[in-house]
């Protein structure tokens, strides 16, 4: 069987969606320190690729991403129904996003999820909601629900 995708967004999914600015423009973000366990527990048996439309806050994202082991790509929010259509279709995907230009796609791909602190149209285009919030969990809640529901609750131990 083909592994299943899971895309996750970046600002509003991973972190906490607040930008940090000083004086010299976008300095900081924040993460959560749960998010990387749960990507851990199915790595193996999922591909997982991060997408940010933050081109300012960019090096950010990238060096956490990195950090955890994975990729992120630059797409916009306006090219990001066209990117997921043409780089990875809707039927084995699953999608986590929190924004207005989220919903098309959390809709109609196999398993949309959403933080519970997503944009209302995020949350009502979902599959599923996390009890955690953004860049506090939610996407650790949004692993192990995946385990559930398609890995048949196996451990990767």
């Amino acid at each position: 069987m083909e592994k299943l995708n899971f895309i996750l967004d970046v600002d509003g999914v991973l972190t906490t969606g607040h930008f940090l600015y000083s004086i010299e423009g976008k300095a900081y973000k924040i993460f959560g320190p749960h998010d990387a366990d749960g990507l851990n527990k199915i790595k193996d048996r999922v591909n997982i690729k991060f997408i940010s439309a933050d081109k300012r806050g960019f090096q950010i994202t990238e060096r956490r991403i990195q950090d955890m082991g994975f990729t992120v790509e630059l797409v916009s929010e306006k090219d990001r129904l066209n990117f997921f259509k043409e780089r990875y279709g809707f039927e084995n995907s699953i999608f986590m996003g929190d924004g207005i230009f989220d919903a098309e796609i959390l809709k109609r791909c196999k398993f949309g999820i959403a933080p519970i602190n997503a944009r209302k149209e995020a949350k009502a285009a979902a599959h599923f909601i996390t009890e955690s919030k953004s860049g506090e969990g939610a996407v650790c809640d949004a692993c192990l629900e995946i385990e559930k529901r398609f890995l048949n609750g196996a451990k990767n131990d």
